[in-house]
């Protein structure tokens, strides 16, 4: 996981529309870059549905509100889609942008080790320096740890 006052790396990655979006996009702006492990699983579905839920109030702050996960950008239509998420999905099926960020890392689960992308949330300020980083967080209470951390 990045550290709290690192500058945040710069990415380009094709969205849900086949749209390059790039970190420079959002100069100026506080960004919200959520990292998940897959599309339509229990809990990056909760945690989705948890950010969709308080989207508006990120919208107020002037906050932009980005997920990344290796899925392909079709599986990130289907997934917006069936949750009707407002915010922007980007696709990283090479993990450049997942590792650059440090969250691809050895898991276990059921006794099996293997590689996947750790649940991870960073806040970007205006300037593109971190100011809030937390891996391992809990999918449902994120999104509201996110706004009362913002709203500080």
């Amino acid at each position: 996981m990045l550290e709290v006052g690192t500058k945040a790396m710069h990415f380009q990655l094709y969205d849900d529309k086949h749209n390059l979006v790039s970190l420079d996009m959002f100069k100026g702006k506080k960004i919200v870059l959520y990292f998940y492990p897959k599309d339509n699983t229990s809990g990056c579905s909760s945690q989705a549905v948890h950010f969709k839920h308080i989207y508006d109030k990120l919208t107020e702050l002037k906050v932009v509100l980005i997920g990344i996960s290796k899925d392909s950008i079709q599986s990130h239509q289907n997934f917006i889609s069936t949750y009707q998420l407002p915010f922007t999905l980007l696709s990283d099926p090479s993990l450049q942008v997942i590792k650059d960020y440090d969250v691809w890392h050895e898991k276990k689960l059921y006794g099996k080790t293997y590689m996947g992308t750790v649940r991870t949330t960073y806040i970007i300020d205006e300037s593109g320096y971190i100011i809030y980083a937390k891996e391992n967080v809990n999918p449902s209470q994120n999104p509201n740890d996110v706004l009362n951390f913002l709203l500080k």
